[in-house]
């Protein structure tokens, strides 16, 4: 089965090259800005279905489109009550990703993806989101300042790449690994079985082959 990948993000074509799926990529780009008062979820499937449907309108039928959407949402606590979380997408300069990177350190974040797996044919669809808390480990600010002149956190949200190997960002996190890397392999597959497209043995598991670290989800997912 021939996918197209509506994204034109590195990592998520890395890791749907490790689950063994063949695919051509279809870069889509769509406005981003969330709505007022719109939660992390709602906000990441919104932006994920949009992108599937942009893509449907170029794709030839006989294809199933792959669409995902990635946010970091951190949740700030003021006399003792929970605040609305922020999000933090792509930083827009230097300065931006300092203070997402600045805010993050020691604490733990949770990041959402959304999935939309849609059919060409008639736009028929399913979607899904996964979530992974992030603990962020407690980096010196001169560790910031290396990582943000090296400018690697440009395109990422919340300005960090957890599998970077020298600036090493997190010190623990609970759930999938490849779904903080923007593409959760595991998900995926179990979407892929319950619309009958084939799946490659290895698919749901192929991130964790990787020099990374182990995600904690397990076998079980799929």
């Amino acid at each position: 089965m021939m996918l197209v990948l509506a994204s034109n993000s590195p990592r998520r074509k890395q890791l749907l090259a490790l689950g063994g799926w063949t695919f051509t990529v279809l870069p889509i780009q769509i406005d981003e800005n969330p709505r007022d008062g719109e939660a992390p979820r709602e906000y990441v499937l919104r932006l994920a279905e949009a992108k599937a449907q942009a893509a449907a309108s170029k794709t030839p039928p006989g294809k199933w489109i792959v669409a995902a959407d990635t946010t970091v949402a951190d949740q700030a606590i003021r006399a003792g009550q929970a605040l609305q979380p922020v999000m933090l997408g792509k930083p827009v300069d230097a300065a931006d990703a300092w203070q997402m990177l600045h805010r993050l350190r020691g604490r733990t974040h949770q990041v959402f993806t959304s999935l939309v797996v849609l059919r060409a044919d008639d736009g028929a669809f399913l979607a899904d989101c996964c979530v992974t808390d992030v603990t962020m480990r407690n980096y010196s600010d001169a560790e910031i300042e290396a990582y943000v002149e090296s400018g690697d956190p440009f395109d990422k949200a919340g300005a960090y790449a957890i599998q970077h190997l020298e600036f090493k960002p997190v010190q623990e996190l609970r759930g999938c690994y490849a779904n903080v890397m923007g593409l959760p392999l595991c998900l995926l597959a179990r979407m892929f079985n319950q619309l009958g497209i084939s799946s490659t043995g290895r698919a749901q598991f192929a991130c964790l082959h990787t020099p990374q670290e182990h995600c904690s989800i397990t076998p079980e997912m799929v």
